[in-house]
């Protein structure tokens, strides 16, 4: 079974302000993106970015380590991201992982266990320690036709309601699964708790 990663990064990264992008802030000591990217690129399987345009700064951070995919609706929101992302990818595929780029707890082993809990038709999601739902989550084709009509900033969360008896839960260290860090505030607070990064 052919698994592939698709990073959305194409958001406007409002929330932020006018002079920051979350997407580039430094992390272990590199552009957030290019962190998740990597962290993708070594489980081994294919991955696709979801990007603005090929102007856009974040353009220059994939470095051949992912297959880019321009979004030029990106301003709609995340559900643009993922219908272009769907339609772009190849016959071969036969499931995806949507990973969102704001999320950096997320390592790759957390990824690999992702990949492989996945089975047939299910819909894998990762969730906290505790059981809360949140992100990776990877949808197999028989999704892919629904993913490609969404629309708006909801994201994947009507297909997931849809179809609640596919999901499986995977549980991922303490809180990886769900932090995403959209705005200052939470940024500053998720620095003080990881002091060398």
């Amino acid at each position: 079974m052919t698994i592939a990663i698709l990073v959305l990064a194409a958001g406007g990264s409002t929330r932020m302000g006018p002079e920051r992008d979350k997407l580039l802030e430094p992390v272990a000591g590199m552009p957030l993106l290019t962190l998740v990217l990597e962290r993708a690129f070594a489980t081994g399987a294919v991955v696709y970015v979801c990007l603005p345009s090929r102007a856009h700064p974040r353009a220059r951070l994939f470095d051949r380590i992912a297959e880019p995919i321009w979004v030029a609706d990106a301003a709609e929101g995340m559900g643009a991201s993922i219908r272009t992302g769907i339609s772009a990818l190849p016959d071969g595929i036969d499931a995806a992982m949507i990973l969102p780029a704001d999320m950096p707890e997320l390592t790759t082993e957390d990824l690999r266990k992702m990949l492989s809990a996945h089975t047939p038709g299910a819909i894998t999601r990762g969730c906290s320690a505790d059981g809360q739902p949140g992100h990776p989550v990877i949808f197999p084709r028989e999704c892919f036709e629904e993913l490609q009509n969404l629309r708006g900033d909801q994201g994947a969360r009507a297909v997931l309601t849809g179809h609640s008896d596919r999901i499986t839960l995977v549980p991922l260290p303490d809180c990886h699964a769900l932090v995403d860090l959209d705005t200052p505030e939470a940024w500053a607070s998720w620095r003080s708790g990881h002091l060398a990064e």
